[in-house]
Protein backbone atom coordinates (compact mmCIF):
# COMPACT_ATOMS: atom_id res chain seq x y z
CA UNK A 1 0.00 0.00 0.00
CA UNK A 2 2.42 2.09 -1.48
CA UNK A 3 -0.10 5.01 -2.41
CA UNK A 4 -2.63 5.63 0.55
CA UNK A 5 -5.64 7.07 -1.56
CA UNK A 6 -7.43 4.81 -4.19
CA UNK A 7 -10.20 6.05 -6.35
CA UNK A 8 -13.12 4.75 -8.24
CA UNK A 9 -15.58 6.29 -10.10
CA UNK A 10 -19.09 4.40 -10.07
CA UNK A 11 -22.45 4.56 -12.37
CA UNK A 12 -26.37 3.51 -11.96
CA UNK A 13 -29.17 5.36 -13.91
CA UNK A 14 -28.68 8.90 -13.63
CA UNK A 15 -25.93 8.71 -10.42
CA UNK A 16 -22.33 9.21 -10.85
CA UNK A 17 -20.05 8.73 -7.22
CA UNK A 18 -16.73 9.32 -7.10
CA UNK A 19 -14.97 7.03 -4.83
CA UNK A 20 -11.88 7.97 -2.02
CA UNK A 21 -10.86 4.71 -0.56
CA UNK A 22 -8.43 5.76 2.78
CA UNK A 23 -7.00 3.05 4.69
CA UNK A 24 -8.76 3.43 8.18
CA UNK A 25 -11.42 1.92 10.30
CA UNK A 26 -14.47 1.64 8.27
CA UNK A 27 -16.61 5.17 8.38
CA UNK A 28 -18.10 5.83 5.09
CA UNK A 29 -18.72 9.89 4.51
CA UNK A 30 -21.20 10.28 1.38
CA UNK A 31 -21.33 14.28 0.50
CA UNK A 32 -19.70 15.17 3.95
CA UNK A 33 -22.77 13.18 5.85
CA UNK A 34 -22.44 9.82 7.43
CA UNK A 35 -24.18 6.96 6.05
CA UNK A 36 -26.83 6.44 8.45
CA UNK A 37 -27.75 10.36 7.83
CA UNK A 38 -27.66 10.28 3.81
CA UNK A 39 -29.03 6.56 3.26
CA UNK A 40 -32.41 6.39 5.34
CA UNK A 41 -32.96 2.43 4.11
CA UNK A 42 -31.15 -0.40 6.29
CA UNK A 43 -31.20 -2.20 2.28
CA UNK A 44 -29.27 1.11 1.27
CA UNK A 45 -26.82 0.73 3.58
CA UNK A 46 -26.39 -2.60 3.29
CA UNK A 47 -25.76 -2.50 -1.18
CA UNK A 48 -23.24 -0.19 -0.20
CA UNK A 49 -21.06 -2.25 2.36
CA UNK A 50 -21.82 -5.51 -0.57
CA UNK A 51 -18.49 -5.01 -1.65
CA UNK A 52 -16.51 -4.73 1.84
CA UNK A 53 -18.20 -8.43 2.73
CA UNK A 54 -17.58 -10.44 -0.76
CA UNK A 55 -13.66 -8.86 -0.67
CA UNK A 56 -13.18 -9.57 3.57
CA UNK A 57 -12.23 -6.25 3.81
CA UNK A 58 -14.72 -4.30 6.81
CA UNK A 59 -13.26 -2.23 8.64
CA UNK A 60 -10.19 -1.91 6.71
CA UNK A 61 -11.02 1.25 4.49
CA UNK A 62 -12.74 4.88 5.24
CA UNK A 63 -14.62 6.02 2.42
CA UNK A 64 -15.53 9.36 1.15
CA UNK A 65 -17.70 9.72 -1.93
CA UNK A 66 -18.84 12.15 -3.57
CA UNK A 67 -22.33 11.09 -5.40
CA UNK A 68 -24.67 13.17 -7.61
CA UNK A 69 -28.09 12.51 -9.93
CA UNK A 70 -30.62 10.27 -10.08
CA UNK A 71 -32.45 9.00 -6.74
CA UNK A 72 -31.31 7.17 -3.57
CA UNK A 73 -31.77 3.67 -5.32
CA UNK A 74 -28.88 4.85 -8.01
CA UNK A 75 -26.88 6.20 -5.69
CA UNK A 76 -26.25 3.32 -3.75
CA UNK A 77 -25.85 1.35 -6.94
CA UNK A 78 -23.24 3.87 -8.19
CA UNK A 79 -21.65 3.90 -4.59
CA UNK A 80 -20.80 0.27 -4.48
CA UNK A 81 -19.71 0.30 -8.46
CA UNK A 82 -17.33 3.12 -7.64
CA UNK A 83 -15.67 0.87 -4.23
CA UNK A 84 -15.47 -2.12 -6.01
CA UNK A 85 -13.53 0.17 -8.60
CA UNK A 86 -11.43 1.32 -5.92
CA UNK A 87 -10.82 -1.78 -4.02
CA UNK A 88 -9.19 -2.78 -7.10
CA UNK A 89 -6.58 -0.85 -7.21
CA UNK A 90 -6.45 -1.26 -3.48
CA UNK A 91 -5.77 -5.53 -4.31
CA UNK A 92 -6.25 -7.18 -7.82
CA UNK A 93 -6.25 -9.68 -5.75
CA UNK A 94 -10.29 -9.05 -4.89
CA UNK A 95 -11.64 -9.08 -8.69
CA UNK A 96 -12.15 -12.59 -9.06
CA UNK A 97 -14.52 -12.40 -5.60
CA UNK A 98 -15.99 -8.54 -6.39
CA UNK A 99 -16.89 -9.94 -10.61
CA UNK A 100 -17.99 -13.37 -9.56
CA UNK A 101 -20.91 -10.98 -7.42
CA UNK A 102 -21.16 -8.45 -10.17
CA UNK A 103 -20.48 -5.72 -8.11
CA UNK A 104 -17.97 -5.07 -11.29
CA UNK A 105 -20.12 -5.03 -14.14
CA UNK A 106 -21.90 -1.41 -15.08
CA UNK A 107 -25.80 -1.67 -14.91
CA UNK A 108 -26.72 -0.55 -18.06
CA UNK A 109 -30.65 -0.54 -17.84
CA UNK A 110 -31.37 3.07 -18.27
CA UNK A 111 -34.74 5.11 -18.58
CA UNK A 112 -36.58 4.50 -21.58
CA UNK A 113 -37.26 7.84 -23.55
CA UNK A 114 -40.95 9.44 -24.20
CA UNK A 115 -41.93 8.54 -27.71
CA UNK A 116 -44.34 11.18 -29.70
CA UNK A 117 -48.10 10.19 -29.74
CA UNK A 118 -47.56 8.57 -26.23
CA UNK A 119 -47.76 9.91 -22.46
CA UNK A 120 -44.93 8.42 -21.58
CA UNK A 121 -42.36 5.39 -23.06
CA UNK A 122 -45.17 2.60 -23.50
CA UNK A 123 -48.09 4.58 -22.52
CA UNK A 124 -50.66 5.13 -24.77
CA UNK A 125 -53.62 7.81 -24.68
CA UNK A 126 -56.55 6.17 -22.91
CA UNK A 127 -59.03 4.73 -26.09
CA UNK A 128 -62.60 5.01 -26.47
CA UNK A 129 -64.75 3.75 -29.56
CA UNK A 130 -67.33 6.70 -29.17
Amino acid sequence: MANSRFYGTGRRKKSIARVYLVPGTGKITINKRDIDDYFGLETLKVVVRQPFAATGTEGKFDVLVNVHGGGFTGQAGAVRHGISRALLQADAEYRPALKKAGYLTRDPRMKERKKYGLKAARRAPQFSKR
